[in-house]
């Protein structure tokens, strides 16, 4: 494993292993699988890197806290950081290229280049955090230029990070796939985010509401289709918890993050996706669950 902080150098260890030569004495490319992350990996980040390198020939993995997308009076400078851990995790996934740059490595000057998806950001963290998806999109599209990967893997804990960097590879005809990766979640429920570590030990207790919600929707949808219904029961459940204060709690069709009005009004082909965002104390944690809806239910 080589770990890497310019752009140069690991576009030219890439361009060094990325082709094999084959019997007929003309190169094949090997298959490059890339996993962005901002570091302080968790379990959850474990099983990317483990579905890279079952798939991919080079897998390469980013570790930076991209300042872009975070706004005035977030957790930038406190956000959680351990470098040492990331590597041994890195390590131990067999991954072969860990690029970690600074700041001005990947903004060497102000930006004056914002990638922006319409539309598909303008609901949940979209919506509550406004500018965070250009500062994602911003900062995925620079390192999909420079790593060049086939495959890039992110988790569903956020959804609709997933739906809006498909849409701008699809949107800039990049190389890489969207490979997503189901939610990874402890023993009592709670999805893996590396934010957990700010929760203290109540906080904790009442964050476990969230998945316990989710756990609910296959239920409730069974004996009724409207969304607002829904909506409105969830923030019910969740507000049984004491210090839980809700952003947002939302059902939309998947992946265009459109509103319906009930269950049946899913075109062909998308999901149902019931997403929350709920703070606890001064930590702001996501979930959802997508629901696969047949015909029959929809009725």
């Amino acid at each position: 494993m080589e770990v890497i902080q310019s752009v140069q150098e690991l576009r030219l260890k890439l361009d060094e292993s990325k082709y094999t030569l084959n019997e007929k004495n003309s190169t094949d490319r090997k298959m490059i699988g890339f996993i962005p992350t901002m570091g302080f990996l968790h379990a959850g980040h474990a099983s990317l890197l483990q579905q890279a390198r079952e798939e991919c020939d080079i897998v390469v993995l980013s570790i930076f806290v991209n300042p872009l997308q975070f706004g005035p009076n977030e957790d930038f400078e406190v956000y959680p950081r351990d470098t040492e851990r990331d590597l041994i995790m890195a390590r131990e996934a067999g991954i072969d290229y860990v690029f970690m740059p600074a700041v001005l490595e990947m903004y060497p000057e102000p930006i004056k280049t914002i990638i922006q998806v319409s539309k598909l950001t303008d609901s949940l963290c979209g919506a509550s955090r406004p500018g965070h998806f250009d500062g994602v999109a911003t900062i995925v599209a620079k390192l999909l230029h420079i790593v060049e990967p086939d495959r890039v893997y992110f988790g569903m804990k956020d959804a609709q990070q997933v739906a809006v960097i498909t849409q701008m590879i699809k949107d800039l005809h990049m190389r890489a796939i969207v490979v997503p990766c189901a939610i990874v979640r402890d023993e009592d429920g709670l999805a893996m985010s590396s934010r957990n570590v700010y929760l203290a030990p109540e906080e904790r207790k009442q964050a476990l509401v969230l998945s316990q919600a989710l756990q609910k929707v296959n239920l409730w949808l069974e004996n009724n289709g409207e969304i607002a219904s829904l909506e409105q029961y969830l923030k019910a459940f969740i507000q049984t918890a004491p210090i839980a204060e809700i952003d947002y709690v939302k059902a939309l069709s998947y992946p265009s993050l459109t509103e319906i009005d009930h269950i049946k009004d899913l075109k062909f082909g998308e999901r149902l996706i019931v997403a929350l965002a709920v703070k606890f104390g001064r930590t702001r944690l996501i979930d959802n669950t997508l629901i696969e809806v047949n015909p029959e239910r929809s009725e």
